[in-house]
């Protein structure tokens, strides 16, 4: 499996450092079960704050990332 870059933009105006540190702490992240194994290794934890579904097939997984950001993941 070729592993692609994570593409990560802010969607709202976020601080250059808070979006370098998104960027550094998803770049490895490539299935859900790495997102959720990242968001489970945090301290303290981060918890999934809201799934949304798009269709049958698609959910958005939202997980806070900070005091004023939240990260979103899509899956497929």
């Amino acid at each position: 499996m070729t592993e692609r870059a994570v593409p990560v933009r802010a969607v709202r105006p976020a601080t250059p450092h808070a979006l370098a540190r998104a960027k550094s702490e998803v770049a490895h992240l490539h299935t859900l079960a790495d997102v959720l194994e990242w968001a489970r290794a945090q301290s303290p934890s981060r918890l999934v704050a809201d799934i949304v579904t798009q269709d049958e097939y698609t959910h958005d997984v939202v997980i806070p990332f900070d005091d004023s950001h939240f990260l979103v993941f899509d899956a497929t």
